[in-house]
């Protein structure tokens, strides 16, 4: 569709109320009744995002000579993640604008290393359970590569000897969550580690969820299981700054076990005549805001602050798990960290989910089986009540509402 621009231009009090007003009917997150896409970690955390990613906005991280700033904020950020998940001192990693492009360059790399040590001649294939996340898909169809989806357990989680069975010769990468976006739960990496060592495949750990929630929530006592560097068999991992980081978006980080890895990701080419140009990820600008707001979060929460909000998310999430469970609703394995799925025997839970819906709350819908999903937040401590009261009144609704039939859960 075409759009004319203005002849003149508006001014931005007017703009500013044109888009205050074109907003009215988006998801109410600053009132806590959205628990997807958006991490609410407080006021002050949100100030902080802003006033860094303001002071660097017009920056560019694909220049490190011209802003060398911004290449010491990014090796400190992506220092702090490899410490937090047990890397080696050879470790090395890159702030990326997403999960996705995270994903992306881990498999990249994954192909590179496979076509330069294992002399992979063929396409290549991905192993993953089904409940990873559709980045995987999107980064084989890029590079056409083959993608293999294991059925997981009646636990909901990977299946290690079913994906070890899946593996062969061409496979470029095995893939564990930690935890999966559908059911919040942690796969066995110990377990995928050690078919990754057996079979000889690069494993890839997708922590885009996890990866700076797990370390905290560790911290705060909870047992959580071994799921990165500290297991041998994990080649690469994927951690968003975004989410559980409470960082600016887009912020993710792509990590590997040793610089010799990471740089099977790095592009680097002189075909032109503009002179040699290397780029660590799939874009070549980068937004200086947004590594600069992730340094500057980390920095002003440090360790105890992090453990300070996620131990509102595990509160949440327990006084969420305990609220359903009383409502009739049937918990999705055991969740350790910021994601709870639940289903019921008898509701229809997606004519809940529209009745919730009508209530102004926006979250997450799980399809095998239908559940109900939420990825909290620190807000959402606030708000267990209110949710698990609208609920509850929302399952009387849905008893006799239509089926929903033809309603499709989407993620997007």
């Amino acid at each position: 569709m075409l759009h004319a621009m203005p002849k003149t231009g508006a001014s931005w009090d007017a703009l500013r109320e044109e888009m205050i007003q074109r907003g009215s009917d988006d998801a109410k997150w600053r009132d806590g009744k959205t628990a997807v896409y958006v991490f609410n970690a407080g006021d002050d955390v949100a100030d902080v995002q802003k006033a860094a990613y303001t002071m660097y906005m017009s920056e560019n991280g694909l220049g490190p000579l011209a802003f060398p700033s911004l290449k010491r904020m990014e090796e400190e950020v992506i220092g702090m993640g490899l410490s937090l998940l047990h890397a080696p001192e050879e470790a090395k990693g890159t702030i990326t604008s997403g999960g996705t492009d995270s994903i992306t360059m881990a498999i990249k790399a994954a192909r590179e290393f496979a076509r330069s040590e294992k002399e992979l001649t063929g396409g290549g294939n991905l192993v993953l359970p089904y409940s990873a996340h559709p980045a995987f898909d999107k980064a084989a169809s890029l590079m056409n590569l083959e993608v293999r989806r294991v059925p997981v357990g009646d636990d909901f989680l990977a299946d290690p000897a079913a994906m070890a069975d899946a593996c062969d010769e061409q496979t470029v990468m095995l893939v564990g969550s930690a935890p999966s976006f559908p059911y919040g739960l942690i796969d066995d990496i110990a377990a995928l580690s050690e078919v990754a060592n057996k079979e000889g495949v690069w494993l890839h750990v997708d922590a885009c969820v996890g990866g700076y929630i797990a370390p905290f929530v560790r911290m705060n006592g909870a047992p959580i299981p071994p799921f990165d560097f500290e297991l041998p068999g994990v080649m690469s991992m994927s951690a968003d700054l975004h989410k559980y980081g409470y960082c600016a978006k887009g912020a993710s980080s792509v990590l590997f076990r040793s610089e010799a890895l990471h740089q099977h990701m790095v592009f680097d080419t002189n075909p032109w005549p503009g002179g040699r140009m290397i780029t660590p990820t799939l874009a070549g600008t980068r937004p200086g805001g947004a590594i600069s707001a992730a340094w500057a979060v980390m920095n002003y929460l440090g360790e105890e602050g992090y453990r300070a909000k996620h131990k509102l998310v595990t509160d949440a999430r327990e006084k969420i798990e305990a609220g359903v469970k009383a409502l009739g609703f049937e918990v999705l394995g055991e969740p350790q960290l910021g994601i709870v799925a639940f289903t019921h025997k008898s509701a229809d839970v997606f004519a809940v989910y529209r009745d919730l819906y009508k209530k102004g709350w926006f979250a997450s819908l799980t399809t095998q089986p239908p559940a109900l999903h939420l990825m909290l937040s620190p807000v959402h401590n606030e708000k267990t009540d209110l949710y698990l009261n609208d609920l509850a009144a929302s399952l009387k609704a849905a008893a006799d509402a239509k089926p929903s039939e033809g309603f499709e859960a989407r993620y997007s």
